[in-house]
């Protein structure tokens, strides 16, 4: 990107930001620090630095982060600084501080999955992912905690102890990707990544009031990543507006050869999705199934937001998605990835997440076979849905968070309206939407069709705008 295009990207929009005090630049979204970058009005090292007293003060409390990288974020934000002194910036996220999932590799610094058995694993080689961050200018601030190899949905099966929901910290934040989510809505990083194999972006994006984006399947490499189900994995932005899921996107999508995920598909632009009107949008409400069981104080808010949506877009209408058998794919896959190490190290696993991986000796061949016929054929049918309508509206979690240490079975309600489109292998979100009468975030996922990623942030972006809920933040230390 030469940097008459990285200006533009930087704009975006029509916003000048005055400076804020110093204590307040984490407080910025990507684009608005973007924009002070270029203007010379902030440098990369402040943000760093903002970001790294932060972790500083809240990580012991939240233990959202397993390893920090304080030396090395500063090192590059150093160089990032000097390099756009020379005009020459080197991509969207020039200078901007983020942060990685746990179970994305990165080169000389160890990635655990949150696990006992990797505990002191080192790398020789970037995920695609953090190479494709790097090449567009982030600071990368360290490695987020989990659940262990990311098999569980509440943030609490981490071998570094469970992380806390900045709302609420008797609360779990949702999983897998909690430590993600908890850093972004603390602000102890400005956007980072997650993955999601089953709601593990969207879950804890919704409890935990950010925007969390799981990319159509083959959109982002998962090459380094280490997986959970190779057919469902997906890695995606975690922001605290749509806007920025978009700049993050723009930055890690796109074709890798030497992933057997990844898809050949046209380039996403951050700039021309946010710039589309969303005014001629159909919005179907799949109500069958996701609106089952849900707490109704939470109905109502997504009711609301709905109701809200309505008056942005040409229509909103009912619709019913293609009815999902049980998918055993997940269990087989996992199974599949850890049984080389299940004779040795066994007892080095959660038990949680050892009796949720043995689970998968409980598929057959027959069975996984079917399966995976069966999510073909949905990824072709839930097309025929995009026929009459452009974006699919649902609550993203039908309930609230419970205490931490509380849950007595794994619920699966909790992931039950995410899972389904990474069966579809869709585009889908969760954006904050509203608060319970407790204070705590209720978040609407949207989706869209496949490589539709334009559309859902578009409508989510345009949501944002007219109303407030993305800019509450918790009240902490």
């Amino acid at each position: 990107m030469d940097r008459r295009a990285f200006l533009g990207a930087a704009a975006g929009s029509a916003f000048s930001p005055d400076p804020p005090a110093p204590d307040d630049l984490t407080a910025l979204s990507v684009r608005e620090a973007v924009l002070l970058l270029q203007r010379r009005r902030v440098p990369a090292l402040d943000l760093t630095q903002a970001c790294l007293r932060r972790i500083e003060k809240l990580n012991p409390v939240l233990n959202a982060f397993i390893t920090v990288t304080a030396e090395q974020a500063l090192e590059q934000a150093r160089q990032l600084d000097a390099e756009l002194r020379r005009g020459r910036p080197r991509g969207p996220l020039h200078g901007i501080p983020v942060a990685l999932k746990d179970l994305i590799d990165t080169a000389g610094v160890r990635t655990t999955a949150a696990s006992a058995l990797l505990a002191d694993r080192v790398p020789a080689e970037d995920a695609e992912v953090v190479r494709r961050l790097k090449a567009a200018g982030a600071v990368l601030l360290g490695k987020l905690n989990m659940d262990e190899f990311a098999y569980n949905f509440t943030s609490e099966t981490s071998h570094f102890g469970p992380v806390k929901n900045p709302w609420k910290l008797d609360r779990m934040p949702g999983g897998s990707s909690g430590g993600s989510a908890v850093a972004v809505a603390a602000r102890l990083c400005f956007a980072a990544l997650g993955s999601d194999t089953g709601g593990s972006i969207r879950l804890p994006a919704a409890l935990c009031g950010i925007v969390g984006l799981k990319p159509t399947y083959g959109l982002v490499s998962t090459r380094g990543v280490l997986p959970l189900a190779w057919s469902m994995d997906h890695v995606g932005p975690m922001c605290r507006t749509a806007a920025d899921a978009a700049v993050v996107l723009d930055a890690i999508a796109g074709y890798d050869p030497q992933d057997l995920s990844s898809i050949q598909a046209p380039r996403f632009d951050h700039s021309a999705a946010l710039g589309q009107s969303v005014r001629g949008f159909r919005v179907g409400v799949a109500r069958a199934g996701f609106f089952d069981r849900i707490d109704p104080e939470i109905g109502a808010i997504v009711g609301s937001a709905i109701r809200e949506i309505g008056k942005l877009v040409r229509e909103v209408r009912d619709v019913t998605l293609p009815e999902i058998p049980p998918m055993p794919v997940i269990r087989a896959e996992a199974l599949a990835y850890h049984q080389p190490r299940l004779a040795e190290s066994a007892s080095r696993y959660h038990p949680h997440t050892l009796h949720e991986i043995r689970e998968g000796e409980k598929v057959s061949l027959v069975a996984y076979a079917v399966a995976l016929r069966h999510m073909l054929r949905l990824r072709r049918e839930i097309a025929r849905v995009f026929e009459h309508v452009d974006v699919i509206a649902t609550p993203a979690c039908p309930l609230p968070p419970f205490a931490l240490g509380s849950v007595r079975t794994p619920d699966l309600i909790y992931l039950r309206n995410a899972m389904p489109f990474n069966v579809y292998g869709i585009p889908a979100a969760s954006i904050p939407c509203g608060f319970t009468r407790e204070g705590l975030p209720v978040g609407l996922q949207l989706a869209g069709p496949r490589f539709g990623e334009g559309r859902l942030l578009a409508l989510a972006h345009t949501f944002q705008q007219v109303t407030g809920w993305h800019k509450r933040a918790p009240t902490l230390l």
